[in-house]
């Protein structure tokens, strides 16, 4: 009886799906993954989920996962097949950037997906991954790509965004060409660059980060009428709230660190999450009063994070060695 029951068991084993731990391989490197980790079953954009860049060592590194919304930080993490570098979604559509192997100068793939996370269109483009979003109707992606450099504390990089209407297939290669004005004057200079696009639920309002000249302006852009207008300095990486009352971003500080800020648009007042620690990252609304954003650990790995948009409450870890939160 006890050796039928161990071969029953070792079929089910062999038949179902693993969840593993990391151990140590012959000649260097994890043989199973960090983190449990649930493989070998179709991936679908259903609501209520948090999706995310798995970081944990292993076989599934890099692979886009997910975890239910209301998941604890150990549970096991649906891995599917899908290589990305930065993922968003939103209404059945998804986005994958992900930089093309050995290319150089460097370029990235730009993937549209739908809610069986299959492509549905691919643009390559040149430069690396830095932000993606899909609008919340799921209508428009967009994207950030490091053109120069590899990080927005560096000095002289230049991004490059985009949109890409999915119905339509119109491609919008870069969003330089939005007129934009700053203090009533239209402005125009040659260092400009603009990244984080985030779009409202109307599908048409949309706000963007205008860099030029060492400093930053949060701009607020209609996209029918294609023309913007800036609101704020010192705002980067902005990303609407789903009732389209707030916007969230990243402020530079004194000494040259981010933490998150809060914009509210009625009154143009900004206030500071719980959150105070160094955050380099888009965040991502969950509900209209909890920001989730990337933290970047001391040994470079990074973490996902929660934290209430009030200056009150405590920032909880959501999903460890992870990146690039999305919310169906």
């Amino acid at each position: 009886m006890r050796k039928l029951l161990l071969s029953l068991l070792g079929v089910l084993v062999l038949l179902g799906v693993a969840v593993t731990y990391v151990v140590s391989a012959r000649g260097g490197g994890p043989a199973d993954n960090a983190r449990p980790v649930i493989a070998g079953q179709p991936m679908t954009l259903a609501p209520g989920t948090l999706y995310f860049r798995n970081l944990a060592a292993g076989p599934e590194y890099g692979k886009v996962a997910a975890v239910s919304a209301g998941a604890s930080a150990d549970a096991p993490r649906k891995v599917g097949s899908l290589q990305c570098d930065r993922f968003a979604t939103a209404r059945g559509t998804g986005i994958c950037l992900r930089t093309k192997p050995g290319s150089l100068p460097p370029v990235s793939e730009m993937l549209v997906l739908g809610a069986d996370l299959q492509v549905r269109h691919r643009e390559t483009l040149p430069g690396t991954p830095s932000r993606a979003r899909v609008s919340p109707d799921g209508r428009i992606v967009s994207w950030t790509l490091f053109v120069s450099g590899d990080s927005y504390a560096a000095t002289g990089f230049s991004t490059r965004s985009g949109l890409y209407e999915v119905a339509t297939g119109r491609l919008v290669k870069s969003v330089e060409e939005l007129p934009v004005f700053v203090d009533g004057r239209r402005y125009f200079a040659a260092d400009a660059n603009y990244w984080g696009i985030t779009f409202g639920a109307d599908g048409n309002r949309f706000y963007v980060t205008l860099g030029s000249k060492g400093k930053t302006h949060l701009i607020e852009a209609d996209y029918r009428n294609y023309r913007g207008t800036a609101i704020l300095e010192n705002a980067e990486c902005p990303s609407l709230s789903p009732d389209g009352r707030r916007v969230a971003f990243k402020q530079k500080n004194a000494d040259g660190s981010w933490r998150l800020a809060v914009l509210d648009l009625a009154s143009r007042r900004v206030t500071h999450p719980a959150e105070g620690r160094h955050v380099d990252d888009q965040p991502l609304w969950r509900g209209n009063t909890t920001l989730l954003y990337s933290l970047r650990r001391d040994d470079n790995a990074s973490d996902i994070w929660s934290t209430p948009i009030t200056p009150t409450g405590t920032p909880s870890l959501v999903v460890p060695d992870a990146a690039s939160p999305a919310v169906s």
